[in-house]
């Protein structure tokens, strides 16, 4: 009887093992299909530009 209960517990430890690599799989679709909206929709935006094109152009290194 003992041996049963191992495999049964054996077996549910399988199958949440399974659900949660599933549920991973899931999560990671939905950020990747998000981060592709995103990029999608910036790539639309105009980049922000300056009246005067030499501003920040000069870097000051010495603090």
């Amino acid at each position: 009887m003992e041996l049963q209960g191992a495999s049964t517990s054996g077996m549910s430890d399988v199958s949440a093992e399974l659900r949660s690599a599933k549920l991973a799989k899931n999560q990671q679709e939905q950020e990747g299909k998000a981060a592709l909206q995103l990029l999608d929709s910036a790539s639309g935006v105009p980049k922000a530009s300056s009246a005067n094109p030499a501003l920040g152009s000069t870097i000051d290194t010495f603090a």
